[in-house]
């Protein structure tokens, strides 16, 4: 079974950026590349939300409204690694940030699409 390990997280001020991490491993014979990956987060109280897709190859990608122009989804597929890049951070991005892969890309996702999830790395924009 493939694990997914989000890393990146922290504390960083409004207006500041950050870069998120999610290494894929084991599941020998599994290919990274066989995966559309995407990015959701979930802020305490709130159900989990859709942030960010993209496809195998990273030729096509799909942005939430509220992320739209800020944030950067892409992957290097000789690393097994999907990355988020954000920008221009605000305080309502504060969140547990997951990622997770689909056999299939669709541009956007519902968390019931998945299975199971991470533990994600926490993402806290302070104002």
């Amino acid at each position: 079974q493939v694990q997914l390990v989000e890393s990146g997280g922290g504390l960083v001020q409004a207006g500041g950026s950050l870069r998120l991490s999610c290494q894929a491993s084991g599941a020998s014979g599994r290919t990274f590349t066989n995966y559309a990956m995407v990015w959701f987060r979930q802020a305490p109280g709130k159900e989990r939300e859709f942030v960010a897709a993209i496809n195998w190859s990273g030729a096509y990608t799909y942005y939430a409204d509220s992320v739209k122009g800020r944030f950067t989804i892409s992957r290097d597929n000789t690393k097994n690694t999907l990355y988020l890049q954000m920008n221009s951070l605000k305080p309502e991005d504060t969140a547990v940030y997951y990622c997770n892969e689909h056999p299939h890309y669709s541009g956007r996702f519902n968390p019931t699409d998945f299975g199971s999830w991470g533990q994600g790395t926490q993402v806290t924009v302070s104002s």
